[in-house]
């Protein structure tokens, strides 16, 4: 657990506002609760004791200072620049590199570099604020980060040569004997580095796979999947599996299992309940309750193929909603320490491709046997709630359950529905889903009055054709019914974290710290540039203002990102932490067991909480490192899909070349700014030499580009017409131009 503490301790330390503190004023900038000081105290030990952090004779925690000399991991840039992230973190912090200077390393490569100081003005122009004090050169190349690289295979005038895909390398590699894997011109490549590039020399390397025509569509999966490691087929041991506790379901053996007998009844309430009549029932057995005759809907995509979640809603006798989620039971068919479940926790979380998935566990379970498809019974864990008036949380239940979805829809479909189009929709369900709404609505409200955020990032789907490519790139859909669905499960999270903290029992929980002081204040400033008002160390509640009053308008977009580049990463951990953004003291991932091993591990303690025998927990399994490679495998995840999503899009716009569109500046650098396109949800860079004559400088404390002889700036979050001027599929890259007013014609 202080490894937790020691990434939040450094993040602090190397802020560019961070000033001296004492390990106690530490903990308090951090927040850290009395209950997790130790751990603190043991990271700060722990950091001090290897060099990271060095404590003062005053007792003041800083970042040793630059040595001559840092061993660190390179990361080059397109314009031939680069940085060195030091492996052990110092006050100065990743290390310019000027062009010349980068000794052919590559990204990736672990390297050293001699420091040196700068004199304050680089003939290159690529300045950053700490590189006023300090560049360097790389003397030695330590370690090559990867030998393998996908890329496109091309014909030059002195030989064929790979184009590699990303920006790891910034000149190709030369390659022999092109025929003998029967590589062509254009195709996706593996290839394998065989000697690595010098001042006179560029790689070479030697072809081991061929992926397919660069451009199709199965080509790029296969590349990405090559690119990230991604996981391809399950081996035969977990299909035998998959197909052995398949045949094995027989969900009619629990058809007469609705009165469950031998109960233990306890209290689980809200922290600031005064009445304490929530019942919690313990099942000392495995019943399930039969629910197969109630009506039960899912809500998914159009394009979804596992169902993991179903929503019932009732009231009781008193007039209360009962709200019921219900979760596909995957722990029935994955036990634990099998080959399925090794699979799935090595995989961590099913990816999301745009056309594919890659599964956590075999399709004969996830779009079988566990997918809660309409009319089919099903096993589930369902977790209940009792809402007052108000939608506050009266009730918690947890229970083992039967049910059958009396119907599947998918969001547009119920967005119609609650339109007034309720077409192939049953009467009962209509009914259901306006329940749903008005009580989805007082949950919103009631949330956001306790704090929490809303992002407004604009999302964009892409449509293909039968050839894989994108016809068309729209945005994304956001109808009300996703908000319901969002809702429901936040509070089916956060319900189930709270009766398993009642237990005092270890699981994966979902947190989200709250930002530190110091990023807050860079929030603060960089809105203040954009003429937002926002006080120095706003509270969640500034937050949602500010949020609020930008949404619609050109800002929105900025103020977002900037408010999302200031808050933490969410991660899991068995840290009680809590949830930042959804304001959420108590927090975990239950909802989703089929594509996320966390909540398959949430649901084994629910299991034993509902059997009351936490015996069968293994008390072996090490949280932590499980949780740092479930957020690792969630991240590489959401890269690929990121990558792909763009290659493809990019593709698109090849055939777009010239066209004008409203644009959105999303970044600054030394070299130009990048400008998002919200229409195809994709960022192209406009380079200083295209933005006209006279020389553009970087203003960071501004936040804004200016050209001293024409007296423009262009500032973080202006809008700006741009035109498509080229595109760089291999490189990601997407280059634009200012777009030329239009000059209307003078009459006479």
């Amino acid at each position: 657990m202080p490894d937790f503490f020691k990434n939040r301790i450094i993040n602090l330390l190397k802020h560019s506002d961070y000033t001296p503190l004492k390990t106690r004023q530490l903990a308090a900038a951090l927040e850290v609760s009395k209950q997790n000081y130790s751990q603190f105290k043991t990271a700060v030990e722990q950091l001090q004791n290897s060099g990271r952090v060095v404590i003062a004779s005053n007792n003041l925690v800083t970042l040793p200072y630059p040595s001559g000399r840092i061993i660190g991991k390179f990361r080059a840039n397109q314009k031939g620049f680069g940085f060195v992230a030091p492996l052990e973190i110092n006050s100065h912090g990743d290390l310019f590199i000027p062009p010349n200077n980068t000794a052919d390393a590559m990204t990736g490569d672990i390297v050293a570099a001699e420091v040196v100081h700068a004199s304050g003005k680089s003939r290159h122009g690529y300045r950053e604020k700490e590189q006023k004090k300090y560049s360097g050169r790389i003397v030695e190349i330590l370690e090559r980060g990867r030998s393998k690289f996908v890329g496109t295979l091309i014909q030059k005038s002195d030989g064929w040569a790979v184009q590699p895909d990303g920006s790891a390398f910034t000149e190709s590699i030369r390659v022999d004997d092109v025929n003998a894997k029967n590589a062509k011109q254009n195709d996706k490549v593996v290839v394998q580095i065989i000697s690595w590039p010098t001042k006179n020399y560029p790689p070479r390397g030697v072809i081991v796979d061929v992926l397919g025509r660069a451009g199709k569509y199965q080509t790029e999966i296969n590349s990405v999947i090559h690119q990230f490691h991604l996981p391809c087929e399950f081996d035969d041991t977990c299909l035998e599996q998959a197909k052995k506790v398949a045949s094995q379901f027989n969900p009619e053996k629990n058809d007469n299992r609705e009165n469950i007998t031998e109960k233990v009844v306890i209290t689980i309430d809200p922290e600031d309940a005064k009445d304490f009549d929530d019942a919690i029932s313990l099942e000392k057995n495995d019943n399930r309750e039969n629910i197969t005759e109630k009506v039960v809907i899912t809500i998914d995509p159009e394009d979804a193929k596992d169902f993991d979640d179903a929503i019932s809603l009732e009231k009781n006798e008193k007039g209360d909603w009962i709200l019921g989620v219900h979760i596909a039971d995957v722990t029935n068919f994955v036990l634990p320490q099998t080959p399925l479940d090794n699979e799935a926790k090595l995989r961590g979380n099913s990816i999301y491709l745009p056309e594919k998935t890659i599964p956590m566990i075999p399709e004969l379970l996830s779009n079988g046997i566990c997918s809660l498809q309409p009319a089919q019974k099903r096993f589930c864990k369902s977790i209940y709630l009792t809402y007052d008036r108000n939608a506050n949380v009266l009730k918690r239940r947890l229970a083992n359950s039967l049910i059958s979805s009396t119907q599947r829809l998918t969001y547009r479909q119920a967005d119609k529905a609650l339109k007034g189009n309720a077409e192939n929709v049953k009467h009962e369900v209509v009914d259901l889903l306006k329940n749903m709404e008005a009580l989805s609505r007082d949950i919103e409200k009631r949330r956001e009055k306790n704090g929490m955020l809303h992002l407004d990032l604009p999302e964009t789907e892409i449509k293909m054709n039968q050839k894989g490519l994108v016809e068309d790139v729209s945005p994304a859909d956001d109808s009300y019914p996703h908000t319901i669905i969002e809702m429901f499960m936040v509070e089916a999270n956060e319900a189930v974290a709270s009766i398993l903290d009642k237990r005092n029992v270890p699981f994966i929980r979902r947190i989200h710290p709250k930002p530190v002081s110091l990023s807050m204040q860079g929030l603060s400033k960089a809105l203040r540039t954009l003429g937002v008002a926002l006080p120095n160390d706003p509270d969640r509640k500034a937050i949602q203002k500010v949020l609020q009053a930008a949404a619609g308008s050109d800002l929105s977009l900025a103020v977002n990102l900037l408010v999302l580049r200031s808050l933490e990463k969410a991660q899991y951990t068995p840290l009680h932490i809590g949830h930042f953004a959804l304001a959420s003291s108590k927090y975990c991932h239950f909802t989703s067991p089929i594509r996320r091993y966390a909540d398959l591990l949430v649901h084994r303690i629910v299991d034993a909480f509902l059997k009351n025998d936490f015996n069968a927990i293994d008390p072996n399994q090490d949280l932590t490192e499980i949780g740092k490679h479930l957020s690792f495998m969630e991240q590489r995840a959401e890269d690929a899909e990121n990558d792909l999503k763009t290659v493809l899009i990019l593709q698109m716009l090849t055939k777009h070349l010239g066209e004008i569109h409203k644009g959105f500046v999303t970044g600054l650098t030394s070299f130009g700014a990048f400008v998002n396109i919200p229409k195809f949800g994709i960022e192209g860079l406009i380079r200083f030499e295209d933005l006209g004559p006279g020389r553009w400088r970087f203003k960071q404390k501004t936040q804004c580009i200016y050209n001293k002889k024409s007296r423009r700036k262009i500032q973080f979050g202006s809008a700006m017409t741009v035109q498509i001027a080229s595109v760089n599929v291999p490189a990601r890259h997407l280059n634009l131009i200012p777009a030329k007013p239009h000059r209307k014609k003078k009459t006479k």
